[in-house]
């Protein structure tokens, strides 16, 4: 294949925050792309931000990215390191940035790709104010990025929230119990509201609408006198009790340490005291980060990836790509920086779940 010419010569990979399926399939498409279509070189970067500060880092050849479509996890690695909010206080943060910008300088890069979610985007800003070339890639579970309608890892997780609400079902209806399932979603709800949808929840809690434990006791009591003898009540790990969502953080967090282990405990306690039905939780964790990505997913992450890749030879930093409707798009790097993007109250997807008789927690 003919080598187009290209703006970047040489550019950095990394991979940062929480994993999620699709990442080695981003990877594979930026590399590809990058390395067939336009002959650029490629470093790739351990473990995100921490393998800029430490150098640890190589060159990435063809058989690196080769075979990883399928695969979960990343081949880079990945950490929550923040530089700009430092988690080893003996080290501040401007030493940090300086590393970053000192490898940055000595690996002689064009560019640096970001893949990851709010957080990492939002270093990626913060890393182009500081004079570096960024380009960013969405990704999360949560599909809380402001700025893409979708994000990679998102469906994958949905289908592993949606088969986990499956099976408790059988549970839930063979021992006639209410059963609380609690999927990840810390500030926004998108992925509690669609898995409680596609599984048939009959409660869905998420952070974006407060709850109150009689509206759900109320709700619980009057599909048992129908004779419907259990329950399932799908929430997001964020999910807040009107009496939470009126504390400050501090507050709040405090409330919560003592209230029990995460939000799917409380409710479970709250149900069975409210109610007197048998009731159990159940915390789906990491296995919904885990896996090969979805068929979905791994188009999507592709399609990211070598659209990433045309904003890499046009020279067009300070960007993110971005999903915008039917097309991949981009947008100003400083389009999601350290915002979440909530589920809208008037969001179709929440009066779907009340017209099918869900309960959404607050009426």
């Amino acid at each position: 294949m003919a080598v187009t010419r290209s703006v970047t010569k040489r550019f950095g990979i990394l991979t940062a925050g929480g994993d999620c399926p699709g990442l080695n399939a981003a990877i594979r498409g930026v590399c590809r792309a990058a390395h067939d279509r336009y002959g650029m070189e490629i470093v790739g970067i351990a473990n995100g931000f921490r393998g800029l500060i430490n150098d640890d880092t190589r060159v990435l050849k063809p058989g690196d990215f080769s075979g990883i479509l399928t695969l979960g996890g990343t081949i880079l690695g990945s950490s929550r390191e923040k530089p700009f909010g430092p988690t080893d206080k003996d080290e501040p943060e401007s030493e940090k940035v300086s590393a970053i910008k000192e490898t940055y300088s000595k690996l002689k890069l064009d560019c640096l790709v970001v893949i990851g979610g709010n957080g990492t985007n939002t270093t990626g800003c913060k890393l182009a104010r500081e004079g570096l070339n960024i380009i960013g890639l969405p990704k999360t579970i949560d599909n809380d990025i402001v700025g893409t309608d979708r994000t990679f890892g998102f469906h994958s997780a949905l289908s592993i929230g949606t088969e986990a609400i499956d099976r408790l079902h059988s549970t839930a209806q063979s021992h006639s119990r209410v059963i609380v399932i609690e999927l990840m979603g810390h500030k926004a709800g998108w992925l509690a509201l669609y898995a409680g949808v596609a599984g048939g929840g009959d409660i869905i809690l998420i952070p974006e609408i407060p709850y109150d434990i009689r509206a759900i006791s109320h709700h619980l009591e009057k599909r048992a006198k129908s004779g419907k003898t259990f329950s399932i009540v799908v929430v997001a790990e964020g999910a807040m009790s009107v009496k939470e969502s009126e504390m400050d953080k501090k507050d709040r967090k405090k409330y919560r340490s003592e209230m029990g282990p995460s939000v799917a405990y409380r409710v479970a306690r709250e149900i069975q005291e409210g109610t007197g039905m048998e009731t159990r939780a159940t915390v789906l964790g990491y296995m919904q980060r885990g896996g090969i990505p979805s068929a979905s997913d791994r188009v999507l992450a592709t399609s990211l990836g070598t659209a990433a890749v045309e904003l890499l030879a046009k020279g067009n930093y300070g960007r993110m790509v971005a999903l915008t409707g039917n097309d991949i798009d981009s947008v100003d790097l400083s389009v999601p920086e350290g915002k979440v993007k909530n589920v809208p109250i008037d969001h179709y997807m929440i009066d779907t779940a009340k017209a099918v008789g869900t309960c959404m927690g607050n009426e």
